[in-house]
């Protein structure tokens, strides 16, 4: 076995069907007084909710969460916090929500409760991505860790089946470049094939019929399995990517993911067999750059770059990108390789494994 290193996330979860009952007792456990609510416009029910559940402690709300993170919109959402005296912020919604949140709480370790609406997982990390000039980068803290998650099953109910589809490939992707991480450990690793086969199976289900309660149970148990190994390792070539062409593009976050990844996994495939062998498993596949590709396709997800609103002409502009401060990588970042990456997954091609390194 490998030698390893394994540190385990400083937060409380709350797991369950209903559990969003819990959030007053949570609240006080933290000795909360006056919370502001972070949500998107979508969500104006459920802050309705949050807000007759907490009373008096419901200090106010900020509804202007967005892809990506833009500082400028968390400049905004900072004011909100400091008028209306804020002693804690609780972000409910997916990774925009939850992004904001955390960029909040970096700049001023505010503690943070998070009701996940997504399989995005970013509630698990101590990582926020922020967009600035159309260039989004990375930071890590441990400010910027929630206390308290609380996955409730109920809130993702609603979740639509194709967005339910490109979410949990998202979540799959934390996992995947969790199991050829250069940090990589075999704690981390067992949750990683459990939370790639376990949403691979759910999937499905839920697209099919989004009323499945065991089946939204899953993917959701899944996610948070996820999300823990993308808070736990590092990542590789799949995220470089993703925030790349996001932060240069204004792309949706979860389908970027999901086009992107058969083509990145493809691409380290050579570089990383034991890695593709636990994912093959973990999917029931042979190939699993092509099982994730034709599992994203059962899905009726997004399946090339064009589709989701990227430039033909933005192909050398990404490939440039990406290979400029890679992140560490099982195999070396080769310009044109990673141009060509792009370009199949731009006219949504399937991926190309290229022949075991030897």
């Amino acid at each position: 076995m490998q030698d390893f290193v394994y540190q385990s996330a400083p937060m409380r979860v709350v797991f369950g069907t209903g559990t969003l009952r819990q959030l007053p007792d949570e609240l006080s456990r933290l000795g909360i007084t006056r919370v502001l609510v972070l949500a998107t416009p979508r969500q104006k029910d459920l802050v309705a909710g949050i807000r007759e559940m907490i009373g008096e402690r419901f200090a106010g709300v900020f509804t202007g969460a967005v892809m990506h993170t833009p500082v400028e919109v968390t400049e905004r959402a900072m004011e909100a916090m400091h008028d209306v005296r804020a002693d804690c912020l609780v972000a409910i919604g997916g990774g925009s929500t939850t992004g904001l949140g955390k960029a909040i709480a970096l700049r001023t370790d505010l503690p943070q409760i998070v009701l996940p609406t997504s399989y995005a997982g970013s509630e698990m990390t101590p990582v926020v991505g922020q967009t600035s000039g159309g260039i989004k980068t990375t930071q890590s803290s441990p400010k910027i860790l929630p206390q308290i998650v609380i996955y409730d099953v109920d809130l993702t109910m609603t979740m639509p089946a194709g967005l339910s589809a490109t979410s949990g490939i998202n979540a799959i992707a934390h996992a995947v470049e969790a199991l050829y991480a250069r940090d990589r450990n075999p704690v981390i690793s067992l949750m990683a094939q459990e939370g790639i086969g376990t949403l691979a199976r759910a999937l499905p289900i839920i697209c099919a019929q989004p009323n499945d309660r065991a089946a939204r149970t899953d993917a959701l148990y899944g996610a948070w399995l996820c999300g823990i190994c993308l808070g736990a390792v590092g990542m590789a070539l799949h995220h470089k990517l993703c925030h790349t062409l996001g932060g240069s593009f204004n792309l949706p976050h979860a389908e970027t993911h999901t086009v992107v990844l058969p083509h990145a996994l493809a691409y380290n495939a050579p570089a990383a067999p034991e890695a593709m062998a636990r994912i093959a498993d973990a999917l029931g596949v042979p190939d699993p750059a092509l099982g994730l590709y034709d599992l994203a396709r059962k899905l009726a997800a997004p399946a090339a770059l064009r589709e989701i609103g990227m430039p033909e002409a933005g192909i050398d502009q990404a490939a440039n990108l990406a290979v400029k401060n890679p992140y560490w990588n099982p195999r070396p970042i080769e310009r044109d390789a990673i141009r060509e990456l792009i370009a199949r997954a731009w006219r949504g091609e399937a991926p190309q494994t290229a022949p075991t390194i030897s």
